[in-house]
């Protein structure tokens, strides 16, 4: 047998996107995978059609079209507060993932440290490991107040720290952070000369009065930020893999070096669609907040109704991340392949936003879905519910060990 390279034993298969494969196996509801039911605006779709029969088929410039980045720089000033050269800040990049992942290889030499929070999106951990650094993990608190422990950060820090990981809006929990919990890291991060990494997708998924706040805002973290964001998210295009990010000049000219040989280029004629997307009115975002919020609050109803406890009502992103402790199963991977097999609900198993081997009893719902298919959602879990609360539930004597 051939020996694959030891750097893929270090993370497994990722668990969101083998519960959509599961979900079409099974015929189930699929509230598992962060993508929206719904389509992409129609002048999107018609920017990318015109563009392919305009003959943008061939390389865009590697770290994006001109005009793209300017559409991008323009947006970057306009909501997020930071000030950038489209030459000299701005890349595109084939999705907020790969802007990580090329930030992190560009960033962090083998051996550095990198402060992640948990829990955390699933990619954070095997992106660390795969550029050669040590996560260093911190835990927030997912019930309400102070979201984690500043001593807890501090006594994770060393003189190897490189850089700390921020994710606001926060997946999985919908936390927002706020500029003084910001304020608490970026003094650290000046502190010890660490880099912020800070992913920004779900920026436009804010709700309840909450505000987004940029890291690279903040004073004295202009020029040791790297924003990432991307359209996959607020426009419904996750399959355009579009995403960027806004760096530091020194930054960005190493991050452009590897995304070079990394993915080359993203999509040229869906970075050309991108430009109409970044100029849809203000409008259309607080339309998609406004509905994103009633969504929410459906879906929290379904899932209470069905049992499970939340410490805090999401203040953003499309996802809820539940409870599961007292329903008596081993753990939240038991309970989420129960709950496919028998009631056709795909979800996520809390573990998969943390560390290996951590014990875990969390389930994570997206409600980035149609109000019927919640509403479809819901009668399954009831039927759940009803069997939870019977005790008649049919466990199989392997369940949760694949």
């Amino acid at each position: 047998m051939l020996e694959t390279a030891a750097r893929v034993g270090v993370f497994t298969e990722s668990v969101i996107r083998e519960m959509t494969r599961l979900a079409a196996i099974h015929g189930g509801i699929n509230l598992a995978q962060g993508f929206p039911d719904f389509p992409a605006p129609a002048n999107l779709v018609d920017a990318a059609a015109r563009a392919l029969r305009e003959g943008f088929n061939q390389y865009a410039i590697t770290w994006g079209a001109p005009a793209f980045r300017q559409a991008l720089a323009e947006k970057v000033r306009w909501f997020n507060g930071i000030e950038v050269d489209p030459e000299r800040h701005i890349t595109v990049t084939c999705g907020a993932t790969e802007a990580m992942m090329a930030t992190l290889l560009a960033t962090v030499n083998p051996g550095e440290e990198v402060i992640v929070f948990e829990p955390f999106y699933e990619n954070y951990g095997p992106d660390t490991k795969l550029s050669g650094a040590v996560p260093r993990f911190v835990q927030l608190r997912l019930e309400p107040g102070f979201p984690f422990d500043p001593e807890e950060v501090q006594a994770q820090i060393t003189p190897r720290t490189k850089a700390i990981i921020i994710n606001t809006p926060h997946n999985p929990t919908g936390r927002v952070f706020s500029r003084e919990e910001l304020g608490l890291v970026a003094k650290l991060c000046q502190k010890w000369g660490a880099i912020a990494l800070c992913d920004e997708i779900y920026e436009h998924m804010v709700y309840d009065g909450h505000k987004h706040v940029s890291m690279a805002t903040l004073p004295g973290m202009e020029d040791r930020t790297v924003t990432v964001s991307g359209l996959s998210k607020t426009f419904s295009v996750t399959g355009w893999r579009l995403g960027y990010l806004a760096a530091p000049p020194d930054y960005s000219k190493a991050i452009r070096r590897v995304h070079d040989y990394l993915t080359l280029a993203a999509p040229s004629p869906l970075q050309q669609a991108g430009i109409v997307a970044l100029n849809l009115p203000d409008e259309f975002y607080r339309e998609m907040q406004d509905k994103y919020c009633g969504l929410r609050n459906q879906l929290l109803d379904v899932v209470r109704g069905a049992g499970f406890r939340l410490a805090r009502k999401p203040e953003g992103t499309y996802y809820l991340f539940a409870d599961c402790s007292h329903m008596g199963f081993a753990s939240d991977r038991q309970l989420w392949e129960y709950l496919l097999r028998e009631f056709g609900v795909a979800t996520v198993a809390g573990y998969s936003f943390y560390r290996p081997d951590t014990r875990t009893q969390k389930i994570r719902f997206c409600y980035a879905k149609y109000p019927h298919t919640l509403a479809a959602g819901a009668e399954r879990l009831q039927s759940f519910q009803q069997r939870l609360a019977s005790g008649a539930l049919l466990l199989s004597k392997d369940a949760g060990t694949r």
